[in-house]
């Protein structure tokens, strides 16, 4: 009755129309007064206690590090090298978008952070070019959500410390899947791009490509000395978070040059804004999910779709159909963070690797960040192209095919997320 009780309250909350981290906390205090014989002293314990579990410090550093990132011109020095790459080709600035946009995703860790970096740019430079403002806002939108998983990521931040897996080697696990989708979807521009006849730009000199690849150098190395730095046993990677902030710090301000000392405070309380908000719902995700423990939730489920005889790859139909109708109607944090303590449990003792669920997950998030009514890349795209949700939504529906195919693949063929944590002995 407990289980019913906090769900539907839940759901009653997001109906309405209330803020998710509001709507978990209700939930779980209501659910605790009626039926658990526990005070609000705990709630405010559990509360407090999100606050100092330890992983979770990676958040405000790599939000504070994608922020200086964002603001300083390390985005547009990456979309210039990407188009020395690729503009070349036929459809070429639509695959530089989608470089640019996995060379951004892989030192923000913010899907609607890539958006506005790379579309802010690249949109308006594509409709120039001749291109349809639909496919120019489709190509974006979609390849933004690179931005949650090509490390490092925000959500396999929150997954790790969820489940307690290691975050590091969640990282590691989707640089392969990251590299595999931006691969699709490149070919898929091509496939595009021969059929519609789309324009194609000058081709760059090799000294040029060489010149603007040194120009973006700075901004790239942030993947290499996070993972480097990981690996190599320097640091943690909640400390390789504190390592990147300072570092985007120092390339924005002392060696691109592009955010003066006087623009620090705002930087800083920009990022803080957008830390206090994920936080808040995450230290109420964690009440929510202290509850769903107390109350027997997650053991009771386990126990009930185990007696159903699903075999794994079963249990992945339905992992996935869950994943994705929840991620229609909340953002990936918040979905991570109620689903996981139910299906985790289940994962495991169905023989599921915990890194490979973590994949999985963030590609289901993916998908909710480009579907309505609450995919936030869709709104970001709005605002950056200038166009009515509407719109946005017409242009990115034909890309959750790829999407969806990619998804089928990782899902069913492990050793695409596996194989390099693998082959570098860490798992």
């Amino acid at each position: 009755m407990s289980a019913i009780f906090l769900l539907i309250t839940l759901f009653i909350g997001l109906a309405m129309g209330v803020p998710v981290a509001i709507s978990l906390g209700l939930a779980s205090i209501s659910t605790m007064l009626i039926f658990a014989d526990q005070s609000l002293l705990s709630v405010s314990q559990k509360f407090f206690h999100t606050m100092q579990v330890y992983p979770l410090l990676a958040v405000p550093f790599f939000i504070l590090a994608a922020t200086f990132m964002t603001t300083g011109g390390v985005a547009k020095r990456m979309i210039d090298f990407a188009n020395a790459l690729v503009g070349h080709y036929r459809g070429g600035l639509a695959m530089a978008s989608l470089l640019a946009c996995a060379f951004f995703s892989a030192v923000s860790g913010s899907a609607p952070a890539t958006v506005v970096a790379v579309g802010s740019v690249m949109i308006a430079g594509m409709i120039r070019s001749g291109y349809s403002e639909k496919f120019a806002a489709g190509v974006i939108c979609n390849a933004g959500t690179l931005g949650i998983l090509i490390p490092p990521s925000l959500v396999m931040v929150i997954y790790g410390a969820v489940t307690e897996s290691s975050i590091g080697n969640l990282f590691i696990a989707g640089l392969l899947p990251g590299l595999f989708l931006t691969i699709v979807m490149i070919v898929t521009v091509a496939i595009i791009a021969r059929k519609q006849n789309l324009p194609r730009q000058k081709k760059v000199s090799f000294k040029e490509t060489i010149r603007r690849g040194l120009d973006a150098f700075w901004g790239l190395l942030l993947l290499f000395i996070i993972l480097g730095g990981i690996y190599s046993g320097i640091f943690t990677p909640t400390e390789a978070a504190a390592v990147s902030a300072v570092y985007a710090f120092f390339i924005a301000v002392f060696i691109y040059k592009d955010i003066k000392l006087s623009q620090v405070p705002k930087v800083l309380t920009d990022s803080a804004k957008v830390t206090a908000m994920l936080m808040f719902i995450i230290a109420n995700a964690y009440v929510f999910a202290n509850v769903l423990t107390t109350e027997q939730i997650p053991q009771a489920t386990s126990e009930w779709i185990i007696s159903l005889g699903l075999p794994a790859w079963g249990f992945l139909i339905v992992l996935n159909i869950l994943l994705l109708a929840a991620g229609n109607f909340m953002e990936p944090t918040s979905v991570v963070l109620i689903l996981t303590p139910i299906v985790y449990p289940i994962a495991m003792e169905l023989g599921i690797d915990p890194i490979h669920l973590g994949i999985i997950m963030v590609l289901n998030m993916q998908m909710g960040l480009v579907t309505p009514p609450v995919g936030l890349n869709l709104f970001v795209t709005a605002g950056v192209a200038n166009m009515s949700m509407e719109k946005v939504i017409q242009a990115s529906l034909p890309w959750l095919i790829v999407l969806l195919g990619v998804l089928i693949v990782i899902t069913y063929v492990p050793v695409i997320s596996l194989i390099v944590p693998q082959l570098l002995g860490i798992i």
